[in-house]
């Protein structure tokens, strides 16, 4: 009597596909050969039975051929389904089916990604390249999580959306330079491993017989400091790689800070160059003003302007801008622009007067 496959991985015959990796799963980690150096003739039997058992019943073909015909069906000649019958040669009749067991080996690291993770377990079968790093090392439990180890390069997990916050700043900030601690709560996969007798754990994700892989999500709490470096500008963005919340296969979000610039009371900013306008009167338009200013870094600058002062006229200050980021040693300017105030009446006497005044210059 052949081999039942489906007793083989202790499965039912309607057993999904989720169900056969979890069972061979299971017991392709008891029974790996590395595992059972004491014992390695029993285990590497029991070990091609359960990869055999898998690779039979996961594909849809060959587990077809298996419950209607059985083992010994399967091994010989027999027409793959709905073929129609048996052909045993090439005169036009249907195709036959031929049974090309693989490796057990083969199947196993298809599986995980690697051959053997019980290299410090008592050595590797001969011809078996193991697992160097051990079975408790970061790079198993990598692997089992669907991570980038040294041998699943194929399985790369994708990575998470950058998150976007903005970190509103004081243009004094954004002056002098500052730093800011901003505190944030993120998800972090608790991966545990423990020995169990058990070999079974209610509500665990993934259960190797000895041992139970625990992956839990806990809320962490973590404070970042951000440095804001003087002439900073809205738009500058600070990341934190990876400071996203962990998922199962996919690689933490990174972090980003957007600076944004929050209005001022004296100053505009342009670039470099600081805004300053000040209010003055039609008189002192025409006859001059002096301007008093107080600094971003508390300094008081008077500015005095002879000219006339149109509409549209600039005082330049030259390096009481803002600092300028790749040239720390220098700003930007300081530009007076000015409101005038013109009179809502005048009398007949003062519109004479202008006049006189106007025409003789």
């Amino acid at each position: 009597m052949g081999l039942d496959y489906y007793r083989i991985l202790g499965v039912d015959r309607s057993a999904k596909e989720d169900d056969l990796k979890k069972a061979y799963r299971k017991l392709a980690m008891k029974w790996h050969p590395d595992k059972n150096p004491n014992s390695n003739k029993e285990a590497e039997a029991k070990f091609k039975k359960i990869s055999e058992a898998y690779d039979v019943l996961s594909d849809p073909q060959k587990r077809a051929i298996y419950d209607q015909y059985g083992e010994e069906g399967l091994k010989g000649q027999v027409p793959p389904p709905g073929a129609g019958g048996f052909s045993g040669g090439s005169d036009g009749g249907p195709t036959t089916f031929r049974f090309n067991p693989r490796s057990a080996d083969d199947i196993f690291s298809e599986f995980f990604g690697f051959s053997s993770p019980f290299g410090d377990l008592g050595g590797s079968r001969a011809g078996g390249s193991g697992f160097p790093r051990g079975m408790f090392s970061e790079d198993f439990f990598t692997s089992l999580r669907g991570g980038v180890g040294e041998a699943s390069s194929s399985n790369m997990p994708r990575k998470g959306a950058p998150i976007e916050r903005a970190l509103a700043c004081s243009l004094d900030d954004l002056y002098k330079g500052t730093s800011k601690k901003m505190k944030i709560s993120r998800d972090v996969i608790d991966h545990t491993g423990m020995l169990t007798d058990t070999g079974k754990g209610e509500g665990q994700e993934a259960v190797f017989d000895d041992i139970l892989i625990s992956r839990r999500a806990i809320t962490t709490q973590e404070i970042l400091t951000i440095e804001i470096k003087p002439g900073w500008k809205k738009g500058t963005k600070i990341t934190f790689p990876e400071k996203g919340n962990e998922q199962r296969g996919v690689i933490p979000s990174d972090l980003i800070f957007i600076i944004d610039e929050k209005p001022h009371l004296v100053f505009k900013r342009d670039g470099n160059d600081l805004i300053y306008t000040q209010k003055i009167s039609l008189v002192e338009a025409l006859t001059g003003y002096t301007v008093q200013v107080t600094s971003l870094d508390g300094r008081t600058l008077t500015i005095p302007v002879s000219s006339i002062i149109s509409p549209a006229y600039e005082e330049v200050v030259k390096g009481e801008g803002m600092p300028i980021p790749k040239e720390p040693s220098k700003k930007g300017n300081l530009r007076i622009k000015f409101n005038i105030k013109f009179p809502t009446k005048l009398t007949s006497e003062q519109k004479t007067g202008m006049k006189r005044l106007l025409s003789s210059s």
